[in-house]
């Protein structure tokens, strides 16, 4: 039996009368189980999940543990041809379940009729021109079910698509007159239309008016569930000294690499990378941290190389380690050792894990994605969790870290903000 918090139960009676519904709660609200009981609720016989790749499996085991439905994972050809099979009869109550980057090419998939489709973390259908999000858009299921905590991460350019999935029958065209604010640039000689920076959207209760009326819901964690306080601590650290010399001359060779920062894109790129990778006083920060507590630990990073580094870190001291990345995913030690460390790459990690079995994270680099920042926050601060979390910053003084930090702070991407620099330089 299955037994819901009060927020899961007032979403399931608050969208009983809706064909297609987006979920719309904050970050550790247990959107899995309200998707679920509403999917179970809707009765189809067959069932397709499309989520992150790192989310595959857990659906599967989700579903397989608490649902008496036949479960496939679709990345698997042989389950695959299983289920579309099955699929075609309707005969049994079935769920498949496939990662966003594979469900397009899985062509069958628009053979499905009279089913009910849910998009974990349906941000990533935000790209109207994606293959994905085409794909997605050329289904037609009979339900609908959007997971996010943030659809968009703030900028509402981006939502038509779940607009549209919902049923909205308003036109991209409309939409874009209606909500969003746009104004023209001129860039290298060429007109591009943006986002107004200033004053980017309009009418935004009416929106959310509009997509309550469709089946959307929303809620915030403050209004749902009493969390435990958040600290954020900022550890601040020297650059190294090539860092300096790389902001004057846009060129420098360290530790046998050549950097050259010839676009605002390679500068931002090796600025970041000198801050981290290759900065002995973050490395050395870093095993200080993890020394100084036996306690589990779960860290967020940008590159590979800052994996490597610290990994061997972490080996040489004897801790155990749990890695997920775009190839690797293996939660063994952080499940079974109470002084593990977790090492998370942002777009594998930030969204959908349940971690709240530690309660610390060290941020070695900081994400460009607001989005990302935010999410990643969540893994620990949500449902289960019953200790205070701690958040360790490790920022570089004076450098990039600072800038993108401020940026992330105020619920902005970092791109958007270089590229705001560009126009100025441009204009």
């Amino acid at each position: 039996m299955i037994s819901l918090f009060p927020h899961q139960q007032e979403a399931l009676q608050e969208t009983k009368d809706f064909d297609n519904i987006a979920v719309y709660h904050d970050m550790g609200l247990g959107k899995t189980f309200t998707g679920s009981e509403m999917m179970k609720r809707f009765g189809c016989k067959v069932n397709l999940i499309v989520c992150q790749k790192s989310k595959v499996q857990d659906w599967v085991e989700h579903f397989t543990d608490n649902y008496q439905m036949q479960v496939f994972d679709l990345t698997n050809k042989k389950q695959f041809g299983e289920y579309h099979g099955l699929s075609q009869g309707q005969r049994f109550f079935i769920v498949g379940v496939i990662n966003y980057e594979l469900a397009w090419r899985r062509k069958e998939l628009l053979d499905l009729y009279d089913f009910t489709l849910m998009l974990d973390e349906s941000s990533l259908i935000q790209n109207q021109k994606a293959k994905q999000t085409k794909f997605i858009l050329k289904m037609k299921p009979a339900h609908v079910i959007l997971l996010s905590g943030t659809p968009v991460g703030g900028k509402y350019e981006n939502l038509w698509t779940q607009v549209h999935l919902l049923g909205w029958k308003i036109s991209e065209d409309l939409y874009n007159r209606q909500y969003v604010n746009w104004t023209t640039i001129d860039s290298g000689g060429f007109q591009h239309k943006i986002v107004d920076k200033e004053d980017p959207y309009k009418n935004i209760d009416r929106l959310k008016s509009k997509m309550r009326e469709h089946g959307a819901i929303f809620k915030k964690t403050e209004e749902c569930y009493e969390l435990p306080e958040q600290v954020f601590t900022h550890i601040r650290l020297k650059a190294p000294k090539e860092y300096w010399k790389f902001q004057k001359d846009c060129i420098v060779t360290i530790e046998g690499q050549e950097l050259v920062g010839d676009t605002s894109l390679t500068k931002l790129l090796y600025s970041r990378q000198i801050c981290s990778q290759f900065n002995q006083n973050k490395l050395d920060a870093f095993r200080d941290l993890v020394e100084s507590t036996q306690e589990r630990l779960i860290v967020f990073y940008s590159f590979n190389d800052e994996l490597w580094n610290m990994k061997k870190i972490c080996q040489e001291l004897d801790r155990p380690i749990s890695e997920i990345n775009g190839h690797t995913k293996d939660l063994t030690a952080y499940e079974q050792e109470s002084n593990s460390v977790t090492l998370c790459q942002y777009q594998s990690a930030s969204k959908g894990l349940n971690l709240q079995k530690c309660n610390r994270i060290i941020y070695f680099s900081l994400p460009l994605s607001s989005e990302d920042f935010e999410q990643s926050k969540k893994r620990i601060h949500r449902i289960g969790q019953e200790k205070t979390c701690f958040y360790y910053l490790m920022i570089c003084r004076g450098t990039v870290d600072e800038q993108i930090l401020h940026t992330l702070e105020e619920r902005k991407d970092f791109t958007d903000e270089l590229f705001k620099e560009d126009e100025k330089k441009n204009s």
